[in-house]
């Protein structure tokens, strides 16, 4: 009396597809496609009070980290005065208004933190023969 195995498909429950749903509704479509060794000007809402204003923040993009989902993030860095400063960005966040490329280059690594020790002329990266989507 050998007793047949049943394989049952799982089927999926109905709470993950409506999570995935969920998930879809934060998604933005309007973003452009991000590279690391880009130039981005991300505009950030910030609120003061009862007031809210739009911030831009112009730097390279050093690192794009978590894929293209919900969770994904850009690391941006800027030099003012001497001084580097990184930004980690949820391009999905409510609080990103809207990120536009302004230069693409063309690197050879994944993650860019050399760039961080990098002085002068080692901290330039070559620039991508490409058009912008606006012309």
């Amino acid at each position: 009396m050998a007793e047949e195995e049943k394989t049952e498909t799982p089927e999926k429950e109905p709470v993950l597809e409506e999570e995935k749903g969920i998930r879809e509704t934060f998604l933005k479509n309007d973003l452009p496609e991000i590279r690391q060794g880009d130039t981005v000007k991300v505009y950030q809402k910030i609120k003061e009070k009862n007031k809210e204003r739009i911030q831009a923040f112009e730097g390279q993009v050093l690192a794009v980290k978590h894929g293209k989902g919900l969770n994904a993030t850009i690391t941006v860095r800027k030099v003012i005065g001497g001084v580097g400063v990184e930004k980690i960005f949820p391009v999905h966040s409510p609080s990103v208004a809207k990120i536009e490329v302004e230069k693409r280059t063309r690197t050879r690594r994944a993650k860019l933190y050399y760039l961080r020790k990098a002085k002068g002329r080692k901290a330039k990266l070559k620039m991508e023969e490409t058009e912008k989507e606006g012309e």
